[in-house]
């Protein structure tokens, strides 16, 4: 019988995601040394060599990918066997691991941490900040139960529950303020920063455009929505911005902001899963807390404006 732990089996499927052995023990919590004896252990009871060792990094061997796979895949099962008792319970507990991307994390974490601390105090959440794919992929792996992304997502193995709906606000130099607002077509015409490839939020805003893609003699894409105001406040050019992000961006920046006329340009917020999660149920609770705290935060933003609801 082979002798292997599943503790060997964490810091192997950490070694081989992050292909460092530094960068592996320091997610794991361990010294580099105890991560490197416990993987040349996991080799001695396998009878095989999962990487190669090299100078800077490490490599799978081939056997070693397709153990990879296996062990996220044990791993997996593993972590839903404890969702399952956790799920048997009636209250929220334990581990939540919630992955959010960029164009929302800074707006809407803080109140819905707050919210969920208040309301299932025995909540243990870990949060990650990062792009939509990413987010999906980390999700499919079992690494994170929900994420809160733009959707739709459009992968059948994950379940979608849209919670709202923003505007995208026009972002241009101060000196701006009370001119025509441009026109999608119009808007073509100018200087449109965007964020970097990658971004949905990107995306979302060459759709509005009809734009493909940005020109390459006007693309000064940013990594942040911050840098982007920051760059229309310096004359470069002007930007799209999520409803949610005007009051913290715009507040030390010399910039005016305009809504678009009707149809405006939007964007629909929700919550994502797996459908196979034995969480669903406490997830859907969970997304209620979100929708509740993006509609508190709207009405902290603007006491006039009344919340709404998902756009279909």
């Amino acid at each position: 019988m082979i002798n292997i732990t599943l503790r060997q089996l964490r810091y192997f499927e950490a070694l081989a995601h992050h292909c460092h052995f530094g960068r592996a023990a320091e997610a794991c919590a361990i010294s580099q040394p105890a991560l490197s004896m416990q993987i040349k252990e996991l080799e001695q009871s396998l009878g095989a060599v999962l990487i190669e060792r090299g100078a800077r990094q490490v490599r799978l061997t081939k056997f070693g990918e397709e153990a990879a796979q296996r062990v996220r895949d044990i791993l997996r099962s593993v972590d839903e066997l404890g969702d399952v008792a956790r799920a048997s319970r009636n209250r929220l507990v334990g581990r939540l691991r919630i992955g959010v991307i960029p164009t929302i994390a800074p707006y809407l974490l803080p109140t819905v941490i707050g919210n969920l601390a208040e309301a299932h105090p025995e909540l243990d959440i870990h949060v990650r900040e990062t792009l939509t794919s990413k987010l999906i992929q980390e999700l499919a792996e079992g690494r994170l139960d929900t994420a809160i992304v733009a959707l739709p997502v459009s992968k059948p193995s994950l379940a979608e529950v849209a919670l709202f709906a923003e505007n995208f606000l026009l972002v241009r130099p101060g000196e701006d303020e009370g001119t025509p607002v441009p026109s999608s077509e119009k808007l073509r015409e100018m200087r449109l920063l965007l964020l970097e490839e990658g971004h949905c939020f990107r995306d979302q805003a060459l759709s509005f455009c009809n734009m493909q893609s940005a020109r390459p003699r006007e693309a000064l894409d940013a990594s942040s929505l911050s840098t982007l105001v920051q760059m229309v406040s310096a004359g470069i050019g002007v930007t799209l911005i999520p409803e949610m992000a005007m009051a913290v961006e715009t507040r030390s920046a010399s910039v005016s902001v305009a809504r678009f006329k009707n149809p405006q340009p939007y964007r629909t917020i929700g919550m994502i899963w797996r459908k196979t999660s034995p969480l669903a149920a406490q997830l859907l609770q969970i997304s209620e807390v979100v929708s509740h705290s993006a509609a508190a935060l709207r009405k902290q933003d603007n006491p006039r404006s009344s919340s709404r609801s998902p756009r279909t």
